[in-house]
């Protein structure tokens, strides 16, 4: 769980997590140096919970949202994780749903298994205005139809990882500072025959904070998609 500025966020949603049926989850905050002070928080609630169901890796500064998942991948694999989930502090990914994702990448065997927003019965906030919707649509189908795969959702970032999976892709190479991250990683996984589910979930806006979208990350995001062809054609 990355976090940058989520101070507002983060006791509810470490709640959440630990309150779920699942004793072998273990919680790793990867923290950007937040000047609002959610590492110390995140600190707090380690000596809560233990250090074996929670752990904080701590950043030097703001290098963006994909280098802070792939710094908390490696960690965690380093660690022993089996699988390893990826999920926002902001409270649009609903906790809940975990134990459907786990149980369906055991009972599939799927390498990578996604809470997605645009398969059947998958849902979005109604603060979400028009405008929201379908830019976060056409994004979808961008990537999609550039990269050519049937991945309904593979912008979205809260994502079930096995562990071998992560091991292939090769995390320490991935080029993705932003949100393109999400699309590089489900393509990578892809290109090496990675089986892919998607699980529909409701997501939800967030309520505390403001959102980390800026016009680089924009930008990374459109351009990403076309590197990641070029270099499959390579």
């Amino acid at each position: 769980m990355p976090t940058y500025n989520e101070a507002g966020n983060l006791p509810g949603m470490a709640e959440a997590l630990m309150a779920l049926p699942l004793p072998g989850l273990r919680l790793l905050v990867v923290d950007d140096s937040s000047p609002d002070g959610t590492g110390e928080i995140a600190e707090e609630h380690v000596r809560r919970f233990g250090p074996e169901r929670m752990g904080v890796l701590h950043r030097a500064g703001k290098e963006g949202l994909g280098r802070a998942y792939a710094a908390g991948m490696q960690r965690a694999v380093a660690d022993g994780a089996r699988y390893v989930l990826q999920m926002d502090a902001d409270g649009s990914h609903p906790a809940a749903k975990v134990p459907e994702l786990l149980g369906v990448a055991l009972s599939t065997g799927a390498a990578v298994t996604l809470g997605s927003r645009y398969v059947q019965g998958g849902t979005l906030s109604e603060a979400w205005g028009a405008h929201r919707r379908l830019l976060s649509r056409w994004a979808n189908a961008y990537a999609g139809t550039i990269l050519g795969t049937r991945v309904r959702d593979i912008t979205g970032g809260f994502n079930l990882w096995r562990e071998d999976a992560l091991r292939a892709i090769d995390l320490a190479s991935v080029d993705s500072a932003g949100y393109s991250f999400q699309v590089e990683m489900k393509y990578r996984a892809l290109r090496r025959g990675y089986g892919v589910m998607e699980v529909p979930i409701h997501f939800e806006d967030r309520t505390v904070g403001e959102s980390k979208m800026n016009l680089m990350v924009q930008l990374e995001s459109v351009a990403m998609p076309w590197r990641l062809r070029a270099r499959s054609r390579r």
